[in-house]
């Protein structure tokens, strides 16, 4: 197989190849209706052609606010077909968070499911110079361009302008940062073709798989392994828009799916399940997990119900994003992130950037055609988050003998919910909105259901009182709900460093889960 990189200048070209070759063959499968490769080639073609019209094209961003399904897809493959860069919007923020997004990025356009328009209403003043906005379902008070309207005059065949692979923007994914407001991470055509066929060659992928995609597809996990990797060798994606045990039982079983790829906290959820009403999994090849460590117990309690194994795996969003897993045939290694995948060399290096010897414990760092172009208008902040040409992923860990990858630590202080990135610091500002908080820290939480949950520890000033239901309205008004501490922890002071500084580490809790304490619901602290 030509790697696709050398097969296709950019990810339209690759998606009008897979049409080429598999036209009637069904691309995605929503709701039971299926979506042949032809047809997808053709509504991406009309987002294409209707965005263009706006004048939208090569250096301009577009905004994604949609749902898993075959509208995304379409929309997605519309907008690089353009030469202007997707943007995804993540569907669990608040609409400050996508006014942010929208505002930071310089989106001229944007695409959205009609479920969302609610939280655009809400931010309507800040769409008004958009060029182009056009919404899937029924348009309601922003006056949007109904996708009805486009599927019947735009046409169907649209002609894609030449890209430099290795320089032209094709996503850009707001992600990491423990200070601040989030960074977009520039991913080019040539850093997600060569992703993509790292992930085949890795796994392997074949024509004849059917993939469940439940994990989000605005997220890059989502987007280059449930949604590019199948496209590009013919597959078939089953697309779930939220995760039910149910409904994702119900597609496996339905469709005879093959790949199933999750994060911890669905597995931990089918691991759980009574026997009276375990899902048909006999369909599975594999499945794949990623976004957070996966615990090795809840690996081992699937693994035994189900007889399907699990490849566990790994990759920041900056590097498109996958950077090892275990493999398909040979030596899995559970509690480990697995080796490297093709084209992608790993290190465990010093505070110098300097390598170190097996088993000794560092930062990860990644060198490859994977690694992003840098932060979307952030020159210092991409200088800072490289080694020369090797990307420091804040990760620390450890290779062992073999080769394999662990992760035992985050170098940043992000809070991984569910694989979603949650800021502390942005939920400390909101908590210092309140009028009895003296002091706040936010610190991830073990979770069995979910990771980690953010955990706020609060000091009240002096005879002020705050209930923990005061605070969590609070949140809610400014953060998703992915964002809102479960756990909220009154004390009389903070610890800190001899030079003021709150003193995070010691307000963390490590191996809770481990020594089986029970993190399940109770007052204030509901999963």
């Amino acid at each position: 197989m030509k790697p696709l990189y050398e097969a296709y200048n950019s990810l339209g070209e690759m998606i009008r190849g897979s049409a080429s070759r598999w036209g009637e063959k069904s691309a995605v499968i929503f709701r039971g209706q299926s979506t042949p490769y032809a047809v997808l080639e053709q509504m991406s073609n009309q987002f294409a052609n209707a965005l263009s019209r706006s004048g939208i094209g090569p250096g301009d961003q577009v905004a994604l606010y949609c749902i898993n399904s075959h509208w995304f897809i379409a929309a997605y493959f519309g907008i690089v077909k353009t030469g202007a860069a997707v943007v995804p919007i993540n569907l669990l923020l608040n609409p400050k968070e996508v006014q942010y997004i929208l505002s930071d990025s310089g989106a001229s356009g944007l695409i959205y499911f009609d479920s969302f328009e609610p939280n655009l209403a809400a931010i309507g003043d800040s769409l008004a110079d958009l060029k182009e906005l056009i919404v899937i379902g029924k348009p309601q008070s922003l006056g949007a361009r109904p996708l009805a309207d486009v599927a019947a005059t735009e046409p169907t065949a649209f002609e894609i302008p030449p890209v430099d692979q290795k320089e032209s923007t094709a996503a850009v994914i707001y992600t990491s940062g423990t200070t601040g407001q989030p960074k977009g991470a520039m991913l080019t055509h040539r850093n997600l073709l060569h992703n993509v066929y790292s992930v085949i060659r890795a796994l392997p992928v074949e024509h004849e798989d059917m993939f469940v995609a439940v994990l989000p597809m605005f997220h890059s996990f989502g987007a280059t392994v449930c949604m590019m990797s199948p496209l590009s060798v013919g597959a078939t994606i089953a697309a779930v828009p939220r995760f039910s045990p149910d409904e994702v039982g119900d597609t496996i079983a339905s469709t005879s799916a093959t790949i199933f790829l999750g994060v911890p906290s669905m597995y931990t959820v089918f691991a759980n399940v009574r026997e009276d009403r375990k899902p048909d999994f006999s369909s599975l090849r594999f499945c794949i997990s990623g976004g957070a460590a996966l615990p090795v117990e809840v690996m081992k309690r699937f693994e035994e119900k189900y007889n399907v194994p699990i490849l566990e795996g790994d990759g920041p969003t900056e590097c498109s994003p996958v950077t090892s897993v275990n493999p398909f045939k040979g030596v899995r290694k559970p509690g480990s992130i697995g080796l490297p995948v093709l084209d992608v060399e790993m290190r465990i290096v010093d505070e110098a950037g300097v390598e170190l010897e097996i088993g000794d414990m560092g930062e990860i760092v990644v060198r490859g055609e994977n690694v992003m172009k840098g932060y979307f208008n952030r020159p210092e902040e991409t200088a800072e988050a490289f080694f020369g040409d090797w990307y420091r992923t804040g990760d620390v860990g450890y290779k062992d003998e073999d080769g394999y990858f662990y992760i035992v630590d985050r170098k940043k202080e992000l809070i991984i919910v569910n694989g979603m990135n949650v800021y502390p610091r942005m939920v400390e500002e909101v908590l210092y909105k309140h009028p009895a908080i003296a002091e706040a820290a936010v610190v991830p939480e073990p979770n069995k259901l979910h990771g980690e949950v953010p955990r706020a520890v609060i000091a009240l000033k002096p005879e002020m009182t705050a209930t923990r239901e005061e605070i969590v309205r609070l949140c809610k008004e400014y953060l998703g709900p992915h964002q809102l501490p479960r756990i909220i922890e009154f004390v009389k002071e903070l610890p800190k460093t001899p030079t003021g500084k709150i003193l995070k580490r010691a307000l963390v809790r490590k191996g809770e889960v481990e020594r089986g304490v029970d993190l399940g619901s109770g007052p204030g602290n509901d999963e």
